[in-house]
């Protein structure tokens, strides 16, 4: 073992950490020398929230906005679940693929229900 300062099993990680610094560094800085770089007004406005900044900071957005975005991040979850399903599919047998069509026909009733009552409806 010797009389190291830094224990041999962490000298790859170091490598590993500084290599990784490195390029991304590397490539920010070559990302900022090969790009176009042609701003205009329009181009450096403020935008936030899907709409561009034309008035008081304080205007009310409309509701549906965030009722769709709740319900993308719902499924979203929902359908990460699905994955260590699918890796463990054959262990789990006839049982987990059951569990599995309950799991989804929930999903696909609470997407049917949320089309029904307007949710996802832009206008």
């Amino acid at each position: 073992m010797g009389n190291a300062t830094v224990p041999e099993n962490y000298l790859p990680i170091l490598i590993f950490i500084a290599v990784g610094i490195v390029l991304g560094t590397l490539t920010l800085f070559l990302g900022k020398f090969v790009r176009p770089n042609q701003p205009y007004r329009a181009k450096l406005a403020p935008y936030e929230s899907g709409s561009p900044l034309f008035q008081d900071a304080r205007v009310q957005f409309p509701m549906r906005y965030y009722v769709i975005a709740m319900l993308f991040v719902i499924f979203d979850i929902e359908i990460v679940f699905m994955f260590p399903w699918a890796v463990a599919f054959t262990s789990l047998g006839l049982v987990g693929l059951v569990e599995m069509v309950v799991f989804i026909a929930i999903l696909v009733v609470g997407f049917w229900y949320a089309w029904k009552k307007g949710a996802l409806e832009w206008d």
